[in-house]
């Protein structure tokens, strides 16, 4: 099993996509551990983005995920980081496809709907900056059996 760090962001908050999301997260059989909505500063931005931070689209992207309230959220599944990240697609929703999250409702690469850790390495740092180790919820849904057999955990 593992744990990634799901974002809702500004532009998904906005456009009242949260359920959705959060549906084909649930349907595929991940698990939400732990959710809230907040509002990220720039001091967060910059410890989420430490990487972009001198580059030169930076200035945008702070302005962007600080303009709105998104939802932070810890999901947990098998292969949950590759699973997440094929759901949403490419960055660029232009250029994702068909039956992505991107690719069913984006048509940005900045405003491309949802964040997700891309290793296990960043999802740790991640997951650390939006909770506090007593904020994550695990737990074994009754219905696992009915997602997975009982050697695949």
């Amino acid at each position: 099993m593992q744990k990634t760090l799901v974002l809702l962001k500004p532009d998904c908050v906005e456009r009242r996509l949260i359920g959705e999301i959060i549906g084909r997260l649930e349907r595929k059989g991940l698990n939400v551990i732990a959710m809230k909505m907040l509002r990220i500063t720039p001091a967060m931005s910059k410890q989420h983005y430490a990487e972009h931070v001198s580059k030169p689209f930076y200035p945008n992207l702070e302005e962007f995920i600080t303009s709105s309230p998104i939802v932070a959220m810890a999901v947990e599944g098998l292969e949950v980081i590759r699973v997440v990240r094929e759901m949403l697609g490419a960055t660029n929703g232009l250029k994702a496809a068909p039956g992505t999250i991107r690719g069913d409702f984006s048509s940005s690469r900045q405003m491309n709907l949802v964040h997700a850790s891309d290793s296990e390495e960043s999802a740790n740092r991640e997951l650390a900056i939006y909770f506090q180790p007593n904020e994550i919820c695990e737990y074994t849904p009754t219905l696992v059996g009915s997602f997975r057999a009982g050697d695949e955990s």
